[in-house]
């Protein structure tokens, strides 16, 4: 299921989330599912965000920041049109995933778990994509790469729009 709303202007966000909202309202046990939705609405979840949420399902803020500081998948800060996650798991790191974090580092001027201020990249380290045999891999977005090396990822970022 995919509610992105990248697209809309703030009202137009708002109004889809005091749709979900409504939704879960009487739900118990909705919060996750809320927290969800709500972050493929805005992008990220925002203090004014969960505030919402925990008004309308009538939870402590406190609660509703706790389950979404606990839950990697929940952003609570704008992230980049690209995501770029590099993997430093054994078999990337063996292979020279560093040097392609290096590279990546200085190409966009990020440092692990920064967002550019145009909000064009994130980019995050992870331990593991999955995806030994390739290493070192990294993914952009939805696209897995892998057999890098630093000029190869540099080069893919830079295609980036």
């Amino acid at each position: 299921m995919s509610l992105c709303c990248c697209n809309q202007n703030n009202q137009d966000k708002q109004k889809s989330l005091a749709e979900l909202l409504t939704k879960y309202k009487e739900q118990p046990g909705a919060l996750i599912p809320v927290l969800q939705q709500a972050q493929e609405i805005f992008g990220y979840l925002g203090p004014e965000v969960i505030d919402q949420i925990a008004g309308e399902l009538k939870i402590p803020p406190a609660r509703v920041y706790g389950v979404a500081t606990f839950y990697a998948q929940f952003h609570l800060q704008p992230r980049g049109r690209h995501v770029i996650k590099v993997c430093q798991g054994t078999a990337c790191h063996v292979r020279g995933g560093a040097k392609v974090l290096e590279a990546i580092k200085k190409q966009t001027g990020l440092e692990p778990g920064e967002t550019s201020k145009d909000l064009r990249y994130t980019l995050e380290t992870v331990a593991c994509l999955g995806a030994c045999g390739l290493a070192p891999v990294m993914m952009v977005n939805e696209d897995t790469l892998g057999q890098l090396s630093p000029e190869k990822a540099v080069k893919k970022i830079a295609q980036c729009d």
